[in-house]
């Protein structure tokens, strides 16, 4: 499934001013790495966020999210909002900040040899 070059662009300009941000091809879209942290990945119609697990309650509380379920288990601090609700930058802004918040105090997953 590819990623939505829309919403890519979009989140690309947001932390075009943050110092490490790579992008990498994984979640069947393309995931913002943040300081060496996964923060946000896009898909083709949602993007995921990466977000602090106390926030989890009140952000699927949201209109136009969802729960990341793996393996029949809700990943408490990950979450699907769809496109439809990112209409405007307002609304694209409330998930970056969350997402970047929780990524200032997330630890990186250890590297792969």
């Amino acid at each position: 499934m590819p990623s939505n070059e829309k919403l890519m662009n979009r989140i690309r300009e947001a932390f075009s001013e943050l110092p490490d941000v790579e992008e990498k091809k994984m979640f069947r879209g393309t995931t913002f790495m943040v300081n060496g942290k996964m923060c946000m990945s896009v898909s083709a119609e949602e993007i995921m966020c990466r977000i602090d697990p106390a926030e989890h309650d009140n952000a699927i509380e949201r209109n136009g999210v969802r729960e990341m379920i793996h393996g029949g288990k809700t990943m408490k601090g990950y979450v699907f909002v769809n496109e439809a609700v990112l209409k405007n930058k307002k609304d694209l802004d409330y998930w970056l900040k969350l997402s970047l918040a929780f990524n200032a105090k997330a630890k990186a997953s250890k590297k792969r040899k």
